[in-house]
């Protein structure tokens, strides 16, 4: 496929006209919004594959798919796009997930309000939602960034408010809060930065802030603005406590979007502005990040093993497994930094797949409380399998494609962190006793009367989680093309942070 196509501006619009579409439908087509938004999923599918074709990967490290127009030339904003290897991945990642999330909601919202209306708005929220996450991977300015970085906040604000369980408003109230707090100070921070850089009617783009000379504490205060929109974005500890409440809240679907997809904004932001930005200010920072993310590790895992509401057990996964991601990002090696890229994917894949499992089994039983499931597996075993390999796959089992990215990013650390590397290690043990021991709770044992006459998986829910699994196990086995686009934007990043790397299995102060 041609790469002078704007692939990017079509992933992006379709969307939109679906959105629209679906949000002002005429009475007629109304019953069918199940069908129309699949069908616009579908299709921003088969487009995000056709820009892969588009894109070559022998070249990953640089960005392409590129436009540029100029937006706002007075404050010198501009509408630019354009992806990297890791960029491309995201997007991949999050048109899987739309489409699956959209057959999840099959039953999900129209059988719980007995109106067509309620689940043809959800899913109009959740297409135009796609749109922003597609934009926000590929905006190459820094002002559309920010702009992007919040307009995602609205539609996820009216899908957890709208459309969740009893305290929705609250979470969804906690939820903006703490974002609009951290995209306020983001917000300075790019003022700020404009006024550090080169100026002029492009002065936001992002190839002409990186290597901006700034002094070094005007340099910290920039990177603190944005590290701190990041980290509450990612979630990552402390500023994490939005995310269980959130979680537990939401119908599973915009868990799946949350936790699967708009979280990784956090760590992309970090990846692709942070560290390219504010290269001195990410060295001098690193080793608190690297503090904070094992303890995001360990208190993440730690709290997922006493949670007695699975939803929230899943958001305190989460929290242990974004901490992987930001201490591969901060260790500064091609292997770590390499494997978080990977992990972004991974996690989107095998995290969706726990939240769709667990709201089939929420909306059967009524309750999210553990306690009150056990000896399902005889009962309901499809269900039990696609649980188990979801699981096994967040405790990062061999063969599943988290295992790969959890790896990369533990050796890669150990070359320059080992005792960082260490720690993190414990990490993977909490993993195991939380995903096994909650699904022995769930599922093992002799059913309980009430649930003796629950359902297995219908044909709608095997198909959303059924693709999840499959790409499970393909990277798993094959990983190669994956890392083939996350490997050159990882040596990349660090050659504008200006760190050298270390090969492979060499400990921090070792012969270089």
């Amino acid at each position: 496929m041609s790469p002078d196509f704007p692939w990017l501006t079509t992933l992006i619009a379709w969307p939109v006209l679906g959105a629209l579409l679906l949000w002002c439908a005429p009475r007629a087509l109304r019953p069918h919004a199940r069908v129309i938004a699949l069908g616009v999923a579908l299709v921003e599918l088969v487009l995000g594959v056709l820009a892969l074709t588009a894109f070559d990967a022998a070249d990953a490290g640089t960005v392409q798919l590129v436009e540029t127009h100029r937006w706002i030339p007075a404050i010198g904003a501009s509408y630019a796009v354009g992806v990297d290897g890791v960029g491309l991945a995201l997007i991949l990642m999050s048109v899987l997930l739309v489409p699956l999330v959209v057959l999840a909601a099959w039953r999900e919202q129209g059988s719980a309000t007995g109106s067509s209306d309620a689940l043809r708005r959800y899913l109009a929220l959740a297409i135009v939602l796609e749109a922003f996450i597609v934009a926000v991977f590929a905006a190459r300015d820094v002002f559309l960034f920010y702009v992007l970085f919040e307009a995602m906040l609205i539609p996820v604000y009216f899908m957890i408010g709208g459309f969740g369980g009893a305290g929705r408003r609250y979470a969804a109230v906690k939820f903006l809060l703490f974002s609009l707090a951290g995209g306020l100070i983001m917000l300075v921070g790019v003022i700020a930065l404009y006024l550090q850089g080169p100026g002029g009617p492009d002065g936001f783009l992002t190839a002409n802030l990186v290597g901006a000379d700034l002094a070094p504490t005007t340099e910290k205060w920039l990177f603190l603005a944005f590290f701190v929109a990041f980290a509450i974005k990612a979630p990552m500890f402390p500023v994490h406590t939005w995310l269980p409440d959130a979680a537990e809240q939401a119908p599973a679907g915009t868990s799946t979007l949350l936790v699967g997809i708009l979280d990784k904004v956090g760590t992309f932001g970090m990846l692709t502005l942070c560290l390219p930005l504010f290269p001195n200010a990410s060295r001098w920072a690193a080793p608190v990040v690297i503090v904070l993310a094992v303890v995001s590790i360990l208190y993440g895992a730690l709290l997922a093993i006493g949670q007695k509401d699975l939803m929230r057990l899943i958001a305190y996964t989460s929290v242990s497994h974004f901490g992987f991601i930001v201490l591969g990002i901060f260790a500064f090696t091609s292997t770590s930094v390499a494997g978080s890229s990977f992990y972004m994917v991974n996690h989107g894949l095998s995290t969706g797949a726990l939240f769709l499992v667990a709201g089939f089994l929420v909306a059967r039983r009524g309750s999210q409380q553990i306690a009150d499931f056990g000896g399902l597996q005889r009962v309901v075993p499809v269900i039990a399998g696609l649980f188990l390999v979801a699981g096994l796959s967040a405790l990062s089992l061999p063969g599943l494609s988290t295992f790969v990215s959890e790896f990369m990013v533990i050796v890669g650390t150990f070359e320059r962190h080992t005792a960082a590397a260490v720690v993190a290690t414990l990490g993977v043990v909490l993993a195991a006793i939380y995903v096994l021991w909650t699904y022995q709770r769930i599922f093992t044992g002799p059913p309980r009367d009430e649930l003796a006459d629950l359902p297995d998986a219908r044909p709608t829910e095997r198909w959303a989680v059924a693709p999840l699994i499959a790409a499970m196990l393909v990277l798993g086995f094959v990983p190669g093309p994956a890392l083939d686009l996350v490997r050159p934007p990882a040596g990349v990043t660090l050659e504008q942070v200006g760190v050298d790397d270390v090969p492979a299995l060499v400990t921090e102060g070792s012969d270089q």
